[in-house]
């Protein structure tokens, strides 16, 4: 007998999902407005760029139906994380991969899977490290907000500043080396000098990769390197979920922190839980990701930040260029400033203006004065937005 899903209904008395659901009902119940308003809260136009306090990316349209279909079934995640692995690692030229909690959860992954292997003893025991390697290192300049995420397995972060501290700092009690990615080489250690340093001394190598994007070939140039592991976000700049991220590497490594994790229950990952849509999303995201043209998609960022510029220019007193960003040399950022006594109008009040106004543009603030405009994950028209109500608010304060 077929017993499919219609015929379980029927057996049941149902018939169809109408009787039992009335989705008419619904349908015709459901309010006008998005989500967001029924809360009451109003969407921004981000020029601030990829930052998760404003949800850090926007998704490719087309991963929502795969996602949705996703969410629709049961699968055993192992399964699932094994195939897309192997999907991902081929993209990155790894051994092997496997979906995270966004960078951070790869990281935290990445630094377990050092400690504890495949040795379930210690799995459990974490963030216990007694009895295990207990210190990772990292070069002072490396340091940053996101190397908790070392920390949380119950290491201790080692300070190096230069080589020889580098060498002085290696001892038994070392389990990896911890590298941000785009790091100015005359600040640090080169990372070719430190992969030779750990592979003789026989800890592995974890690459921080999330600014490394874009492009993508600055990540598939990590394997060959030599490094173990490389942490990448999936929900900023490749605009797969946001709670998304890839951790890749050998194949040992990828295997411990797959121990390590959700789905399994006495392990310091459970909590970072990845569901089957973020799966699904991020590995799609990553095979349009990784064949984008990114001269064509800055050049179109390039022509925002000129419109912003040149409708500006028309509103004396301000003093009007870019800045760079620290982590990506593909990413605009127009810096307006100008002399808030004269204006009169500060900074403050300035942020509170486009904050509060039609539509809501969320910016950076720039010290000591002025504001940041970032072009990088907006949508076509969105600097012109931008740009109306820029001229709307410098034109009122000026008259006032």
């Amino acid at each position: 007998m077929n017993l499919n899903r219609r015929n379980l209904l029927q057996s049941v008395g149902l018939g169809s999902l109408g009787s039992f659901w009335p989705m008419s009902k619904l349908a015709a119940a459901r309010p006008s407005t998005n989500v967001y308003q029924q809360l009451g809260i109003r969407p921004v136009i981000n020029c601030m760029g990829a930052w998760t306090v404003i949800g850090a990316s926007r998704q490719w349209p087309e991963l929502h139906a795969p996602m949705a279909e996703a969410s629709s079934q049961f699968v055993f995640l192992e399964e699932l994380q094994e195939k897309i692995g192997e999907r991902l690692s081929k993209l990155i030229g790894s051994e092997a991969a496997m979906v995270t909690t966004g960078a951070a959860g790869a990281i935290t992954l990445g630094t377990c899977a050092c400690l504890t292997g495949d040795d379930e003893e210690k799995i459990r025991h974490l963030p216990d490290v007694t009895g295990m390697k207990s210190e990772v290192l990292i070069q002072k300049r490396h340091r940053n907000n996101f190397d908790h995420a070392i920390r949380n397995s119950g290491v201790k972060l080692i300070e190096v500043e230069g080589k020889d501290q580098f060498l002085s700092a290696v001892s038994d009690r070392t389990a990896m080396l911890y590298y941000l990615g785009s790091s100015p080489e005359e600040t640090v250690v080169p990372l070719e000098e430190c992969i030779a340093i750990c592979r003789k001394a026989g800890f592995p190598v974890l690459v921080d990769a999330a600014n490394l994007l874009p492009s993508w070939d600055n990540v598939q140039k990590l394997t060959p390197m030599g490094v173990d592991l490389i942490c990448i976000s999936g929900g900023k700049h490749m605009r797969g979920p946001q709670c998304s991220g890839i951790l890749a590497g050998r194949q040992d490594l990828i295997r411990a922190a797959l121990l390590n994790s959700s789905p399994h229950e006495d392990a310091l990952g459970r909590p970072m839980k990845v569901g089957r849509e973020e799966m699904i999303g991020v590995w799609l995201a990553a095979e349009k990701y990784s064949k984008l043209d990114f001269d064509a998609y800055n050049r179109q960022c390039v022509e925002q930040s000129e419109y912003l510029i040149r409708e500006l220019k028309k509103i004396p007193g301000l003093n009007l260029g870019y800045t760079p960003d620290l982590k990506s040399h593909r990413v605009q950022r127009v810096l307006v400033e100008w002399d808030e006594r004269a204006m009169g109008l500060t900074t403050d009040e300035f942020e509170r203006k486009l904050l509060g106004g039609e539509p809501r543009i969320a910016a950076l603030r720039h010290q000591p004065q002025g504001m940041t405009f970032v072009f990088f994950l907006g949508e076509p028209g969105d600097e012109k937005l931008v740009a109306r109500r820029l001229k709307e608010i410098f034109t009122a304060a000026r008259r006032g």
